[in-house]
């Protein structure tokens, strides 16, 4: 049986499928905001700060952001010459009970959908998904049940992560610079592939992978006859409370941070900068928003996904930044990887000046 590389790119791009699957997620957010919310209609008589349509709406934070995000990337709200919310004409013409050209009636077919009914009961509670009642997917917490705990649940989201890391792992082994590291720490690694990919091109390099253990038992069997399997160290732990066992030079969080609201992606990065020498190199590998937070659309159809089954959202390179600034390191600019995604490289901003 040949040996499965995780450093070889693929031949064809996957990115379009990634972009097809995920159009689910807008049409349920359109649909939502429509049918249920009101959006096009409180925002019809004139533009309104961010802060009264809010208000208006009763959101929280997070799922204002998603929802604000998804409805300027599909170019049905747009910010006005004073940074107002306000109807575009596509909107106006279209998405208003008054417009002559109005389908919202149409639209309104899948009102009553599952989906979309979930979706609404995400944005206004903030809350992930509870799948099948066994817990929230890919979040565990003290006292909140989470399907991370289940060997089923667990292996079914791990897996489904695989897809994603094989095709983008050759691409992210090329983009980081391990000059000088030794010893990494992939955390809430997943798989594996990640991490093997790495191992492919950097001879020298070895990795912890910090995981649950049901994860682990998953990239145990990814890895397993590979010949630089012995240089991945799979340890059980908590990313929020593990303690290193000895020093390593670079920390890798790849697809880890947009499962977590803001204040858990400060206390991960705080925590893994912390631990790391002088000079040390931490990696956010992700996919990221624009700065002004109003698109691209695939990333915002992503984080509309990634706030129904996490805590999280996607996140752009200046909120990285400032968190990162925070636990004093200086950020780079991102690199692209695939699928949407891109690395940034931060060491200590003392280093260079």
């Amino acid at each position: 049986m040949s040996i499965r590389r995780f450093a070889h790119h693929p031949p064809t791009d996957a990115t379009p499928l990634f972009e097809a699957f995920r159009w689910r997620y807008g049409s349920c957010l359109l649909t939502a905001a429509l049918s249920h919310l009101g959006v096009f209609e409180k925002l019809a008589p004139s533009p309104l700060p961010d802060a009264v349509l809010k208000q208006h709406l009763g959101l929280e934070d997070r799922p204002f952001q998603v929802l604000i995000t998804g409805l300027l990337a599909m170019g049905l709200i747009q910010r006005s010459a004073s940074d107002l919310l306000e109807l575009s004409e596509l909107a106006r013409e279209h998405l208003l009970a008054s417009a002559p050209y109005y389908m919202g009636d149409y639209l309104g077919l899948a009102a009553e959908a599952p989906e979309v009914l979930d979706l609404v009961a995400r944005l206004k509670t903030n809350r992930p998904a509870d799948i099948d009642a066994q817990g929230h997917a890919f979040i565990y917490r003290d006292g909140i049940a989470s399907a991370m705990d289940s060997s089923q649940w667990a292996r079914h989201f791990t897996l489904s992560l695989a897809g994603r890391a094989r095709n983008v792992a050759p691409f992210l082994a090329e983009a980081m610079d391990l000059k000088g590291v030794h010893h990494l720490v992939d955390v809430a690694g997943g798989t594996g592939i990640y991490a093997m990919a790495l191992l492919e091109r950097n001879p020298n390099l070895e990795i912890t992978l910090v995981d649950l253990p049901e994860v682990l038992k998953v990239a145990a069997e990814c890895i397993s006859g590979h010949p630089d399997a012995q240089r991945l160290h799979l340890e059980e732990g908590d990313m929020f409370q593990w303690e290193p066992k000895r020093p390593f030079q670079a920390a890798l969080f790849s697809n880890v941070l947009h499962d977590w609201d803001q204040p858990e992606c400060l206390r991960l990065i705080e925590r893994y900068a912390a631990m790391l020498p002088s000079p040390g190199k931490l990696f956010i590998h992700d996919v990221l928003l624009d700065d002004s937070l109003e698109g691209p659309l695939p990333i915002a159809l992503y984080s509309i996904a990634l706030f129904t089954l996490t805590e999280g959202r996607a996140y752009s390179p200046a909120e990285y930044e400032h968190w990162l600034q925070r636990a004093g390191l200086r950020a780079g600019k991102p690199v692209s990887t695939a699928i949407h995604c891109a690395v940034i490289e931060a060491t200590q901003s003392s280093l260079g000046g």
